[in-house]
C-alpha cells in the first residue's frame, strides 16, 4: 500500500534555517538565468524558483511582472474565477494564537443549523456565486463528518462547486465528501517552520504538525479535482515559508496530476486575541513572491482573498492571480447579518456584482461556474 507521508518524507530532508540562507545566497546572475528561461519558456527547476525569492531579486520585479503576465495570458486567457466563503462554525477546541475562533477567545460561540446554512446558501447564490468554500473551527463534536455531509448535501441545490477548508480528514473521511458533493480541498499549512508551528498552536489536534502537514497527501489519494494549500505569512521569516510552500506545490503536481493546485499567500490580519509578533511581508514582497511561483509552476491556480486591499487586488489582476474571492463574510451566518466574530478582518468589502465590474472594466471575463458535475457521470 503506498505511503500517505510521503511529502513528510520529503520536508523532513530539509531544514528551514537552510532554506532562508540558500536563497540568501543567490546572486544576479542566478535571478538573471532564471528569467532567461522563461522568456525562452524553457522549464523552471527549483534553484531557479529560489533565485526569484531571493532579495538579490528585487531589481528584477518589473521583468518578472511582464513575465508572469505573459504566462498567465497563456496558460489561462483572460479569466479570473470566483468564489465567496461560507463559514458554518466558529467553534474550536484548538488554540492558535492568531486566530479570532482560538479556544482561549471568549466570545460567542455557534454552529449553523442545516435551517441556516440552507438560508446562507440562498443569500450567496442571489449575489450570483456559484463556487463556495465551506470553512469550520476545529470542534470535532460539532462539526462533524456527518454534519459536514449533510451540510454539502444542502448547499448541492445550490452550487456548482464545493470546496472545504475544515480540520484534516483521514482519506475515507475526504471520500466520503467527494461522494456528497466536494470536489476541492484547501487545508493551509499556517507555517512550515515547526519551532513556529508548535509555538503558536499551543492546544488540540491541530498541534499535530505531522498530521496537518500530510493532509493535502490524503485528499489527493482520496481524489479531489482541486487541492489547495498556503503559508499563513506573518508567522515566520518568509523566505523559508516560500521555499517549502513552492517545494510543497512541486510535489503535488506531480504525484497527484489528475488534480489540479491551487496555492494562495494569506497574510495574518487583525484578530480577536492576536499576538503582535507578525514578521511583516510588504506589498512589494508579497508580489514577487506570486510572480515566482507563477514563473515556476506555469499551470498552478494562484489565489488572492479579500484579506487583501482592494487597490493591490485590482492592479494584480492579469499579473498571475487566477482565482479571487468575493463579498465575504469570516463569521457563520455573516450573509445574513450575524454579529458572531469574525475570524479575522477582511481589506476587501466590495460586493460580488462590485468585483464582477472591475473585472469587465479590465477586460477580463469574470468565471462564476467553470466545472459541472454531469461531466462525472
Amino acid at each position: 500500500m503506498r505511503k500517505v507521508d510521503m511529502f513528510l518524507d520529503l520536508y523532513n530532508d530539509h531544514s528551514f534555517d537552510k532554506a532562508i540562507q540558500k536563497i540568501e545566497g543567490k546572486t544576479s546572475r542566478d535571478v538573471e538565468m532564471a528569467l532567461s528561461k522563461s522568456k525562452q519558456r524553457i522549464p523552471f527547476d527549483f534553484e531557479d524558483y529560489l533565485s526569484l525569492l531571493a532579495p538579490i531579486s528585487n531589481s528584477y520585479l518589473e521583468e518578472m511582472a511582464n513575465l508572469s503576465k505573459e504566462h498567465t495570458l497563456e496558460r489561462f486567457g483572460k479569466t479570473i474565477q470566483i468564489y465567496a466563503p461560507m463559514y458554518l462554525s466558529n467553534e474550536c477546541r484548538s488554540s492558535c494564537l492568531y486566530c479570532g475562533f482560538s479556544f482561549e477567545n471568549k466570545i460567542p460561540r455557534i454552529t449553523l443549523t442545516i435551517e441556516e446554512v440552507e438560508k446562507e446558501a440562498m443569500t450567496l447564490k442571489d449575489k450570483g456565486i456559484s463556487h463556495v468554500l465551506i470553512l469550520t473551527g476545529e470542534e470535532y463534536s460539532k462539526t462533524s463528518v456527518s454534519y459536514i455531509e449533510k451540510a454539502v448535501k444542502t448547499l448541492n441545490k445550490y452550487f456548482a462547486s464545493i470546496s472545504i477548508e475544515i480540520y484534516p480528514l483521514k482519506t475515507d473521511e475526504y471520500k466520503r465528501l467527494i461522494e456528497a458533493g466536494v470536489d476541492g480541498l484547501t487545508l493551509y499549512q499556517e507555517t512550515y517552520n515547526q519551532e513556529t508551528y508548535h509555538k503558536y498552536h499551543i492546544r488540540g489536534m491541530k498541534k499535530n504538525m505531522e498530521y496537518r502537514l500530510n493532509g493535502p497527501d490524503r485528499g489527493g489519494l482520496a481524489g479531489f479535482r482541486r487541492l489547495g494549500i498556503g503559508a499563513l505569512l506573518g508567522l515566520a521569516n518568509p523566505l523559508g515559508e516560500m521555499y517549502f510552500l513552492g517545494l510543497h506545490a512541486m510535489y503535488l503536481t506531480k504525484e497527484y496530476w489528475k488534480s489540479s493546485v491551487l496555492v494562495s499567500l494569506p497574510r495574518i490580519r487583525r484578530a480577536s486575541g492576536n499576538f503582535d509578533s507578525i514578521v511583516e511581508v510588504k506589498d512589494r514582497e508579497f508580489v514577487k513572491y506570486l510572480f515566482a511561483l507563477r514563473l515556476f509552476l506555469n499551470d498552478l491556480g494562484l489565489v488572492v482573498s479579500t484579506r487583501e486591499r482592494p487597490f493591490l487586488r485590482d492592479n494584480l489582476i492579469g499579473l498571475g492571480v487566477t482565482t479571487i474571492s468575493a463579498g465575504s463574510k469570516t463569521q457563520p451566518g455573516g450573509y445574513n447579518g450575524s454579529n458572531e466574530l469574525e475570524q479575522f478582518e477582511i481589506e476587501d468589502t466590495r460586493e460580488v456584482s462590485e468585483i464582477v465590474d472591475m473585472l469587465k472594466n479590465k477586460g477580463y471575463d469574470p468565471v462564476i461556474k467553470d466545472f459541472d458535475r454531469a461531466f462525472l457521470v
